[in-house]
């Protein structure tokens, strides 16, 4: 059978459903298609269940993107006030957890329901485990007028495995590679090709490190430990806990470099920051306290067991020479370790890269050269750090395509 709307949402997840109701609620046909069985399976799993659904501070600079300056006009029109709002209206509490991170003091499935709910209120049709077939763009098609009184170019014909559906304006909201469990495909980038939009190279984002078997196998027995550290690399710099695994290194300040990170480059990690590790030594000079033993006042025993050894035996610190205090302080608070990966799409929160901002209107999401068609959230070059800022992404790139599409 064949349908006509104004907008074809290809993904039902966080920047689709924003996308749909912001369109719907203008008076625009909206239809909104998904692959998956299940609505919005990232945003149910979320911050443990409980949707760490924007950040009260965000800022341009917490975004990754080969085109910096891109995500500032979506970010500036639809702010985390007015997602809050949105919450607050339908009765949805929330809390701050830290750092500025908001969850759902009750689950995730609420936040679902309520984008649910605004969307079947606004008349969005909604088909769920269909599956897209071709996407076929139109030429010289005559125009129409929709429902609201707005001139309606019919620009592409998409075949699905339940229906055809004729629209004037086609938004991709397909997301990223990451957690494939979710349902996570390449559609959107394969669909930015067959338009010839470029792509910025794919990788995983906010993931775990590995290293290989043999240089991590002092810390491998680790797994579980969690401690505050500083984690660097190139300009960037994050403070917050460390967790050890059986394959190398996670937890948010872990997650938080590595959409930094270059492949083959090493980190850095402060692992006693806003401590001076040499004046502790200066201080207690004669102590004949261990060398394991002192430093485990300050870090974990069982991490300092593991990582002295690089030095020698374990001494007394008055056994130890002031230049190999110096070293051991200095490996402390600058502790250069390189990866070997990540733990891959799998385990990964998000994809950075995506399709190349510079092909797409900041204001609207539309591709420069391709009249109707857009792309939002994940699937776009713009990458949100840890603590929200995701989120806040798909629901701002989502309304920008809705007010435009």
């Amino acid at each position: 059978m064949d349908h006509s709307f104004d907008i074809a949402i290809i993904g039902a997840g966080a920047a689709g459903l924003m996308c749909a109701l912001t369109a719907a609620q203008r008076g625009r046909s909206v239809v909104l298609l998904d692959h998956s069985a299940k609505l919005a399976e990232k945003i149910r799993i979320s911050g443990g269940g409980r949707c760490n659904f924007t950040n009260l501070d965000v800022k341009p600079e917490n975004f990754i993107s080969d085109n910096p300056h891109f995500a500032r006009s979506a970010l500036a029109r639809y702010t985390p006030q007015h997602f809050i709002s949105l919450l607050d209206e339908n009765g949805i509490s929330w809390s701050e957890k830290e750092l500025g991170q908001l969850f759902c003091d009750d689950s995730s499935e609420a936040i679902i329901k309520l984008l649910k709910d605004e969307c079947e209120a606004a008349n969005v049709r909604r088909y769920i485990s269909c599956e897209v077939h071709e996407i076929k763009p139109l030429h010289n098609t005559p125009s129409t007028k929709n429902k609201a009184g707005e001139l309606n170019k019919e620009r592409f014909v998409i075949k699905t495995s339940r229906d055809t559906f004729h629209v004037s304006s086609l938004v991709i909201a397909t997301g990223g590679l990451s957690i494939p469990k979710t349902g996570a495909t390449p559609f959107g980038y394969k669909i930015a090709e067959q338009f010839n939009l470029p792509i910025v190279k794919l990788r995983p984002g906010l993931v775990p490190l590995t290293f290989r078997p043999d240089e991590w196998e002092p810390y491998a027995g680790l797994s579980g430990l969690s401690f505050p550290a500083e984690v660097s690399f190139g300009k960037q710099s994050f403070r917050n806990e460390l967790l050890f695994t059986h394959r190398g290194l996670s937890g948010p300040a872990i997650l938080q470099i590595s959409s930094y990170w270059e492949h083959g480059q090493p980190l850095s990690i402060d692992l006693l920051p806003g401590r001076d590790l040499n004046a502790l030594f200066e201080e207690h000079r004669s102590s004949k306290m261990l060398m394991s033993n002192f430093i485990g006042q300050y870090l974990p025993k069982r991490f300092a067991e593991a990582w002295l050894p690089q030095f020698g035996e374990n001494l007394p610190v008055n056994q130890w020479s002031p230049k190999k205090l110096l070293a051991i302080a200095e490996q402390l608070h600058h502790w250069r370790i390189t990866p070997s990966g990540t733990q891959g799409y799998t385990k990964a929160e998000v994809t950075c890269g995506g399709v190349d901002t510079r092909a797409l209107s900041s204001k609207t999401m539309e591709a420069n050269e391709i009249p109707g068609l857009f792309f939002i959230g994940e699937v776009v070059d713009v990458t949100g750090q840890l603590g929200g800022y995701n989120f806040q992404w798909a629901w701002a790139s989502g309304y920008a395509a809705g007010m435009a599409a």
